[in-house]
């Protein structure tokens, strides 16, 4: 069995939006935009191969609280609403080491169907 080691340290950066992970390997801060966009809830995933929902418009989504379920995961509750899905410490582990693969899947699957991370909003100055 693979031990996948624990975070030292998880701090959330309400102004930054971010998850910061501390481990022994280094330090990782996570969006609130990528976690939402990869949660591991149903509602994202779907229940099966191929029944993935791609999410779109979560470019200004933030986090409102981070809770620990057990000893196992992190339940992050969304302030558009979604709070769904459990980040076990071996996802969050998966989602901080390869960040930079996942974001880029997200991004080509994104453009393939015409989506916007930002909901279609225009921003004004």
């Amino acid at each position: 069995m693979i031990q996948i080691p624990l975070p030292k340290d998880v701090r959330l950066h309400l102004k930054s939006r971010t998850l910061e992970l501390v481990y022994a390997d280094g330090t990782f801060e996570l969006t609130a935009e990528y976690l939402r966009v990869h949660s591991p809830s149903a509602e994202v995933r779907g229940h099966g191969i191929g029944q993935e929902t791609l999410q779109t418009g979560k470019k200004l989504v933030a986090i409102r609280s981070v809770e620990p379920s057990g000893n196992y995961a992190l339940k992050i509750v969304f302030d558009d609403g979604h709070d769904s899905g459990l980040y076990t410490w071996e996802y969050l582990h998966d989602l901080a080491h390869n960040h930079a693969d996942y974001w880029q899947r997200y991004l080509t699957k994104l453009a393939e169907s015409g989506g916007s991370r930002d909901g279609g909003l225009i921003a004004r100055s």
